[in-house]
């Protein structure tokens, strides 16, 4: 925890999703004077946070507020470029963001996972492994609660197991985790970053303030994620590669996760024969997870044990049924092009993907050499139908689907028996569902109904 206190100056929180919410809980237990601005006409915790000592300001932002308060706090949704958040930043108020904030009233220590994909699958592991281990570890931040509604229960042993988002990133100044881990590289979020080098920008602020007695986790299997190692990395290196030889670090061998130090033998972690995640690149997100597990003192057993128990997180390559021979697949977290790349990837052959939605940036381009060797169609949804049409139509038959159940039908239709059916967006859900996790649920529905009629197997 660091000397930053925030007992009777005014603070506005801006954005009223749940972290921003929890900023204002936050700061209002530890004295501020909170007012939580949201553009939005009314809210449904009005009145708990009215009773907390907390003051809304519903509907256009008023700039007077903001340039007279002595903090900005911004939720990760925020654009920081509003107009009242740049007339505060005139007035020389500081602009944080929640993660930031949190880490600042925050006792214990932090591992923060960031990186374009597979940010939720390793969080979540590192939180078992250390748990598994007899550690207190919450899983915060982008996945599970916000870091700022956990801050008043920790301790000085706890160890916060942090996703870190581009969007959160960018709001830090003092951010600084013990432990943190880059996974990969690649465009995402260009709707909301002016350019690529600015999302680089964000993600690499998370080994900003790191120093001596700090690590920094990087797969030495992505070239874009190595290159940003090389300029901003202070702090020890540990690298973890499923591709790419080690003679130090994370690697497969012998059919085991084995932790490798030169002039010692490998230290053996996980059989690979227990990882029950579909996907090569979700096995190299249970390396990234265990080397940051060691590093924070979990033994193998431990490790081990986490994994052994793990079956994947919802909506990340889940399995959702089997109808006629075809097994349907949820990937709706594959928000972005190289996800769904990864998650096209992840079947040998006889693929429909299910893509579209709003684009984010990228090149479906890129997704071409996978759809021609390995896809038999592609079903397009949602505003970016016309550019997955257009990138794609020349390779495999496109098929236009207006609705979620189009979508799953003409793609049970376009596979073949012993196929499979993988909903990989490469795109936000903003422009049919409220995010990712109702498209995926909207999936399984009706993949749930074509089994009802057709018969074959649902997952539970």
């Amino acid at each position: 925890m660091s000397d930053f206190q925030v007992a009777g100056r005014r603070v506005v929180v801006v954005g009223a999703a749940r972290s921003g919410v929890a900023a204002a809980e936050l700061l209002a237990r530890h004295g501020a004077r909170v007012t939580l601005a949201d553009l939005r006409p009314d809210l449904p915790d009005a009145d708990r946070l009215r009773a907390s000592g907390v003051e809304t300001e519903l509907g256009p932002h008023r700039p007077e507020t903001f340039a007279a308060a002595d903090l900005v706090v911004v939720s990760p949704g925020v654009p920081l470029r509003q107009p009242a958040i740049a007339r505060a930043r005139r007035a020389r108020v500081p602009v944080i963001g929640e993660l930031e904030l949190a880490s600042r009233l925050a006792r214990g220590r932090i591992v923060a996972i960031t990186g374009t994909k597979g940010k939720s699958t390793t969080t979540t592991l590192v939180g078992r492994m250390l748990a598994a281990a007899g550690f207190d570890a919450p899983v915060v931040g982008n996945i599970g609660a916000p870091f700022a509604a956990r801050v008043d229960e920790a301790t000085d042993r706890t160890i916060h197991v942090v996703e870190a988002s581009s969007f959160q990133l960018e709001t830090t100044v003092t951010f600084h985790p013990w432990i943190a881990a880059l996974l990969n590289l690649s465009a995402d979020h260009l709707d909301r970053h002016a350019n690529l080098r600015e999302y680089r920008a964000a993600k690499a602020r998370v080994f900003a303030n790191q120093g001596e007695g700090d690590f920094a986790v990087i797969n030495a299997d992505d070239a874009a994620a190595m290159r940003l190692a090389a300029r901003r990395v202070r702090a020890a290196r540990r690298l973890f590669a499923l591709d790419r030889a080690l003679d130090e670090g994370t690697v497969v061998a012998g059919g085991w996760v084995v932790s490798r130090s030169r002039g010692q033998a490998d230290a053996p972690l996980v059989p690979v024969a227990e990882v029950k995640l579909i996907g090569r690149h979700l096995l190299s997100d249970v390396l990234a997870a265990a080397t940051v597990a060691a590093l924070a003192g979990a033994p193998a057993e431990a490790i081990r044990a986490a994994v052994a128990g793990f079956e994947g997180l919802e909506h990340a390559l889940e399995p959702a049924g089997t109808v006629g021979g075809v097994r349907f697949v949820n990937d709706s977290k594959a928000t972005n092009v190289e996800s769904a790349r990864r998650s096209i990837e992840s079947f040998d052959r006889d693929v429909v993907p299910i893509v579209g939605g709003r684009f984010k940036g990228g090149d479906f381009r890129d997704l071409r050499p996978l759809v021609a060797s390995r896809a038999t169609a592609v079903v397009a949804i949602g505003e970016s139908r016309a550019l997955v049409r257009e990138a794609l139509a020349d390779l495999v038959p496109v098929i236009d689907a207006a609705s979620m159940a189009d979508a799953v039908r003409a793609a049970l239709a376009a596979a073949k028996p012993g196929g499979v059916v993988v909903l990989a967006p490469a795109c936000s859900s903003f422009d049919m569902f409220r995010d990712y996790a109702e498209r995926g649920r909207v999936f399984k529905q009706e993949v749930r109904k074509l089994v009802g009629e057709r018969g074959g197997r649902r997952e539970p």
